[in-house]
């Protein structure tokens, strides 16, 4: 059986991740199929957006426990593969051009909290168990962690919640901004299914160039970011941005 179950349906490429049975825990295959199916929906021209899920009502408890221990009595190197293959996954979220948005049900812990901060937006359910619980175990992050949650929510908020590992609602990631909406499970796939419909139907080229623009300006200066969105934005109105640039003028756009 597939670590990793992708679908295309539309304009939605849909990756599942599929081991139930171990609450999603990241091994390296499950590491390595998500890195290419994420990297295969990047590059279909048909599909403006992709969503990850989890099989069986969670969305990724981790590491897999007997992989991790597997990996390390064969020594650093071998260990090593696991978070070199998880880095790859998330990383692919960054450099493909669509976005890649993240549903979080059920418990989203160590690794799926840290896949969590690799998306572009995350959507949560109201019962949604969210933590980074390396440090009750003793542990520390190794799938970004200590690198992304303080960019996202600031040195402070990033240390109490990765030292003390306490568990976030759905709702406490809306507040710090490590998701974007909150939902209640009773309704939660068919709002998501409403988010990602809607944004899978926007115009492909100004949803990649919107990313590009978001991700590049983050990583330099504020002058050079507000100098690269002109750039962008006086060649896509005069090019395929025309007639949504005149949308602008219309009645229903002003409402």
């Amino acid at each position: 059986m597939s670590a990793v179950e992708v679908l295309i349906d539309g304009a939605i490429g849909c990756i599942t991740l599929n081991r139930p049975d171990r609450m999603n825990a990241i091994s390296v295959a499950l590491a390595t199929e998500l890195a290419a199916a994420l990297q295969k929906l990047g590059t279909n021209p048909d599909v403006n957006v992709i969503l990850i899920r989890g099989a069986g009502g969670n969305l990724c408890a981790g590491g897999d426990f007997e992989e991790v221990e597997r990996l390390r009595a064969k020594g650093p190197a071998a260990l090593g593969t696991l978070f070199t293959a998880f880095r790859r996954a998330c990383d692919a979220i960054t450099d493909i051009a669509v976005p890649v948005v993240v549903a979080v049900e059920g418990v989203a812990a160590a690794g799926g909290f840290e896949l969590m901060q690799a998306a572009d937006i995350v959507l949560v359910s109201d019962a949604a168990r969210i933590a980074d619980n390396h440090i009750r175990f003793g542990m520390i992050p190794g799938g970004g962690s200590t690198a992304r949650l303080p960019r996202l929510i600031g040195r402070q908020q990033a240390l109490a919640t990765l030292l003390s590992g306490d568990r976030l609602s759905g709702a406490d990631a809306v507040a710090c901004g490590l998701a974007y909406r909150c939902y209640p499970q009773a309704d939660f796939d068919e709002n998501v299914a409403t988010f990602v419909g809607a944004l899978a139907g926007r115009s492909r080229q100004a949803v990649t160039t919107i990313k590009a623009l978001v991700d590049n300006g983050l990583r330099g200066s504020l002058d050079q970011a507000l100098t690269d969105e002109i750039d962008a934005v006086v060649p896509h109105i005069i090019g395929a941005g025309a007639a949504s640039a005149a949308a602008f003028e219309s009645r229903e756009a002003r409402a």
